[in-house]
């Protein structure tokens, strides 16, 4: 942070150098060159950075939304997988992977919208890997099937691990700053350019004001993938749920 504003007092600097040794006509006007000029500078940047700030959370949510995906799909075929196991490990196999279903869709969702899963999730994975790997095989098609199991449920590890970074991911600090901060310029500027708007002239400026401030609210609403405007529901695990309630009727 010290860098960017070591950078931006350096820009000034520059300026009021140039101020001083160039020679040209006085622009004292708040419709002059000079500001015409920064104003339209400030509003592309406001609208860079603010293009930003959206689209990275956007694509978040969009690879979130798809790693969902993959981790309950991978919770049910591990599931489908786990009922040619020997029993008592098929059953042990089976509830444990219900639970961890029900615990991620309902208080581990509550808390990856505060950027980060439960301890209680990693333990049932690591209980379930501990049961397939201690089930018995006495024949090459036992172990196979085993072998498979332990596959699953490493990809539902490997996934879960990937839901942790996306719950804690946000868009860097910085870019957040610069939008208010441009947004902010953005809306000030005619009045530091030495224009004093009054009566109707103030209405597209308030009304200007108030789309920004909706505009910047978005930003940090959408910043975590699990809350806000965007939010990632758990609709995979809502549905691999459903399918693993019908899968001892279909005789699993």
């Amino acid at each position: 942070m010290l860098f960017y504003v070591l950078a931006a007092v350096a820009a000034i600097g520059v300026v009021l150098v140039a101020a001083r040794l160039m020679r040209g006509t006085p622009d004292p006007h708040p419709d002059g060159p000079a500001a015409g000029h920064s104003g339209a500078m400030l509003a592309a940047l406001f609208l860079l950075a603010f293009a930003i700030a959206v689209v990275v959370p956007w694509s978040t949510n969009d690879a979130a939304r798809q790693n969902t995906q993959d981790e309950g799909r991978a919770v049910a075929e591990a599931y489908w997988t786990a009922a040619r196991l020997p029993s008592p490990a098929r059953e042990r196999v089976q509830a444990d992977l219900r639970r961890y279903v029900d615990l991620v869709r309902g208080g581990e969702w509550r808390l990856m919208a505060e950027g980060r899963l439960s301890a209680e999730g990693w333990a049932y994975l690591e209980r379930v890997r501990r049961e397939i790997a201690a089930a018995p095989a006495a024949d090459d098609d036992a172990r196979e099937v085993r072998s498979a199991a332990l596959e699953r449920i490493r990809e539902v590890s490997a996934a879960r691990r990937q839901r942790a970074v996306d719950a804690a991911t946000t868009p860097p600090p910085g870019l957040l700053a610069i939008t208010v901060l441009t947004g902010l310029a953005v809306v000030f500027f005619p009045f530091l350019a030495g224009a004093r708007p009054r009566g109707a002239a103030l209405v597209p400026l308030a009304t200007m004001a108030a789309l920004l401030a909706v505009g910047l609210y978005l930003v940090f609403d959408i910043s975590r993938v699990f809350t806000g405007a965007l939010a990632v529901e758990p609709d995979a695990f809502d549905n691999v749920a459903a399918e693993l309630r019908r899968v001892p009727a279909a005789g699993g």
